[in-house]
């Protein structure tokens, strides 16, 4: 796979490889309903967000959440699956988004990155982080970094001895480390993100 090859440049990521099957990425057909699930994973660990984002499903009873359902559901329901006021307004804002502008997948993918994240965050609740999570999951975009996603920066500082002091000058740094995994810094945030799940499992033995 030219992503794995690429990225065992790194000597750090080579390592971690090494311990895993190989990555592969995947396009989702329902992206509502992907950029519901990111917003609810929002903050929350991914154990508990994929309780939330299955009592979410059961709502529709073995259908695919549409737009038009979710404005209908009560919000007080909605609230009730164990989201807060404000991530229930968020989801109810991305439902009537879809309707009124459009999440349609063609429409989508025929935008950049830097687009996409334009685009996506006009929407109340949804930022930059949610949108490269949907990149990476729901889009199969093989390029996308999140400087910002919390366990990708304490690997970073774990594994490149990275000085976190300074947050503008981590920022930086992540950046530079970053630009030798072009065009596959996707790949990479998911080995980092595996390297940290290892390392949690461990602790907890």
């Amino acid at each position: 796979m030219p992503h794995h090859q690429h990225l065992s440049k790194d000597k750090i990521l080579k390592k971690i490889a090494a311990q895993h099957p190989p990555i592969q990425l995947k396009k989702a057909k329902n992206i509502f309903n992907h950029l519901c699930a990111s917003i609810m994973s929002q903050q929350l660990s991914t154990k508990v967000a994929d309780v939330i984002h299955k009592r979410f499903l059961d709502l529709f009873k073995g259908t695919e959440p549409t737009p038009e359902a979710v404005l209908k559901i009560d919000f007080d329901e909605l609230k009730a699956i164990g989201l807060s006021n404000s991530k229930t307004h968020y989801i109810k804002n991305v439902a009537q988004f879809a309707i009124d502008i459009g999440l349609e997948n063609k429409k989508l993918n025929k935008l950049t990155d830097e687009e996409l994240i334009a685009y996506l965050t006009q929407i109340k609740g949804v930022g930059r982080w949610t949108v490269e999570m949907l990149m990476m999951f729901a889009l199969g975009r093989e390029n996308v970094f999140s400087p910002d996603d919390l366990v990708i920066q304490m690997a970073m500082i774990e594994l490149y001895k990275l000085d976190n002091s300074n947050k503008k000058k981590l920022r930086t740094d992540m950046l530079q480390i970053a630009e030798n995994w072009h065009p596959y810094r996707t790949y990479a945030c998911l080995l980092l993100w595996k390297h940290k799940d290892v390392e949690k499992k461990k602790k907890k033995k």
